[in-house]
């Protein structure tokens, strides 16, 4: 009775879903004929109020024991002659048959697993179903195993229900969220980490402490509020227009590494960077020496001998310069400094040195003993190591420079560049960061607030904390995760800047590039935010793994999307510039086809400050009270 009683029911639901069967069968393409009697808006079934067939909405065709899985594309009325009555004068005309357009996403098993992708083509005469709520969430489920770890940050847009996000598969892979500015892309980006973070917490506190750490690059100050994303993290508001405020640690050892330099420097490889590399060769030398102080002062003593004697004018006056950065100067009798070159003077005519007190006719050249008499020499016994580590590291550059000039080893219009670049940046460097040390991750969140430093600085401490953290991480890889989120990536990441030099964009993007290439297989997974994706390098764009794209308007934008994400169809593409504020399409390797869905709005507390402001709010209506 039971099994007659199922059969009866299941009859009972196929007649009532049955929205048509198969007419045309075009590739991928599939055309279904609608019943008479299935054009009503809405249909009432097992206490439930399902939406009819439409534009959008999902389809099942069965054949055989499989489900498959399509999405309708758009409709039309054909109109059928029927002939007429044998003696009638007019023709009559079906107006009622109403045909579906329907490309397939993939298939149900029998196991009520969803898979994207075409197995098997329907064939015409196959029946149309409505898909019931079961099916529906069997499609929008993107769990593999149903004890995955899930976070719940959004609603399907069709139905309404919770759309769960497996933490595996869509966190341990690269992120992008476009967006325009108000299409919801803060709120997306912070429900995302705001969510991971409460379910690994809950799930494992100390190991997630332990074991994964984020670093949010923050270009605009959105995400320093102690309640958003997490209230376990740590914030540096930094700032170049004055000292007050924080500053990353960064130890002695971290900046005399030659890819930190290269990148604080804008070395070109080819020239800049071997001789960055030869200065920590010399910077080693000294530090190994029983005496460093002493050693250098030996390097110092030698340099200027052989620079006293150089015959070439424009060398001399380059090494007099050089040696001016490097040796202090000495005060008179009158408390006044002495240039260090005050008691010696060039001959223009014989091209040489020479000591004022010996006369024109004694040049250094054949009157070595004379040197060791000298200002240059003698203050050289007063030189000290800087207690400012990049200070000490420009003393070695200039050390290193001159060695170079006087053994011709390097030309200085190709290297000075460097240690200028360098002298620049040394005041926002000292604003920035600490370099006497300190523990930069104090917890495993960390926001790097960059909206009080200047264009510049905005390049150079992310490429540098990126390259610093990366670097860190695939050393110590095993077991451990890192994460590294971009807001506003089209600061750092855009193929077209005029404010910097080619070579120097290049090895920026290229950076970045090899972080997003390689960093997965140590465990380094990249998030990245931008209202212009258009502007970011395709390399970047395209190696994103799983897409959240809010509204966007802009063509270039649209056709960036239209070549970087797969499986998009046109009827999604389209509705991209008119989705609503906090809708957007999800799409990448987590799910099996483009999902529509609404992220739910975050608390005031918890969301970034990105909102707009309303001059409602700005000029609030004076009270009767304030008018008299």
């Amino acid at each position: 009775m039971k099994t007659k009683m199922k059969i009866y029911n299941s009859l009972v639901a196929d007649s009532v879903l049955r929205i048509g069967e198969v007419c045309e069968v075009d590739g991928r393409k599939v055309f279904i004929q609608v019943d008479k009697n299935k054009n009503l808006s809405d249909i009432f079934f097992d206490g439930d109020i399902l939406k009819n067939i439409s534009v959008n909405s999902y389809i099942e065709i069965r054949k055989g024991f499989l489900s498959i899985i399509g999405k309708v594309d758009g409709e039309k009325i054909d109109e059928d002659y029927v002939p007429s009555r044998r003696y009638s004068n007019y023709d009559h005309t079906n107006k009622n048959k109403r045909i579906l357009s329907i490309s397939l996403s993939g298939y149900l098993t029998r196991s009520g697993h969803f898979f994207g992708g075409t197995k098997e083509l329907p064939l015409i005469g196959n029946e149309a179903f409505i898909l019931t709520k079961e099916k529906l969430h069997q499609i929008h489920n993107l769990l593999k195993h149903k004890d995955d770890l899930a976070i719940t940050i959004a609603t399907s847009d069709a139905d309404g229900f919770d759309v769960n996000f497996p933490i595996d598969g869509l966190f341990n892979s690269h992120i992008a969220v476009f967006g325009n500015t108000g299409s919801g892309k803060s709120n997306t980006l912070a429900s995302l980490y705001q969510e991971l973070c409460t379910v690994l917490k809950n799930h494992n506190a100390e190991a997630f402490r332990e074991n994964s750490k984020f670093l949010l690059l923050d270009f605009n100050g959105e995400y320093i509020d102690p309640s958003c994303i997490t209230d376990h993290k740590k914030v540096y508001n930094l700032s170049t227009r004055s000292r007050s405020g924080d500053k990353i640690p960064l130890d002695q050892d971290s900046l005399l590494n030659l890819e930190i330099l290269a990148t604080l420097s804008d070395a070109t490889e080819k020239t800049q960077k071997p001789f960055l590399k030869r200065t920590l060769r010399l910077i080693d030398e000294v530090k190994k020496d029983t005496n460093p102080l002493d050693c250098l002062q030996r390097i110092l003593r030698d340099q200027v001998t052989r620079a006293l004697q150089v015959t070439d004018k424009q060398l001399a006056s380059l090494l007099m310069d050089y040696f001016r950065e490097i040796i202090p100067q000495s005060r008179n009798q009158n408390s006044v400094f002495v240039d260090i070159a005050n008691d010696i003077e060039w001959n223009n005519k014989l091209s040489y040195f020479f000591s004022k007190s010996a006369g024109l006719n004694s040049p250094f050249e054949n009157n070595q003993n004379l040197i060791p008499n000298t200002l240059i020499y003698g203050n050289i016994a007063n030189i000290t190591f800087k207690n400012n580590i990049l200070s000490y590291v420009i003393d070695f550059l200039y050390v290193q420079l001159i060695n170079d000039l006087l053994t011709n080893r390097a030309q200085n219009e190709h290297i000075s560049p460097a240690i200028n670049k360098l002298k620049s940046k040394r005041d926002d460097i000292e604003k920035i960061f600490d370099t006497n040390g300190g523990m930069f991750w104090e917890k495993n969140f960390v926001v790097v607030n960059l909206n009080d430093v200047n264009l510049e600085m905005k390049k150079t401490v992310p490429l540098l904390l990126a390259k610093r953290v990366y670097a860190e991480q695939k050393l110590d890889a095993d077991g451990k995760s890192l994460s590294i989120i971009i807001d506003e990536a089209h600061n750092i990441l855009s193929r077209e800047s005029f404010r910097e030099e080619e070579a120097w964009k290049d090895y920026r993007l290229e950076t970045f590039e090899e972080i997003i290439k390689e960093g997965r297989k140590f465990g380094v997974f990249v998030t990245i935010s931008s209202q212009r994706p258009n502007d970011i390098s395709p390399t970047i764009t395209s190696q994103a793994h799983n897409y959240f794209i809010h509204r966007l308007i802009n063509q270039r934008d649209l056709e960036t999307i239209s070549s970087a994400v797969s499986y998009i169809d046109k009827i999604t593409e389209e509705s991209i510039p008119t989705l609503p504020t906090g809708t957007c399409i999800f799409s990448g390797v987590a799910s099996q086809m483009p999902l529509k869905i609404n992220v739910n709005e975050l608390a005031h507390a918890a969301k970034p400050k990105s909102h707009t402001r309303r001059f409602k709010d700005l000029v609030p209506k004076q009270s009767l009270e304030d008018l008299l």
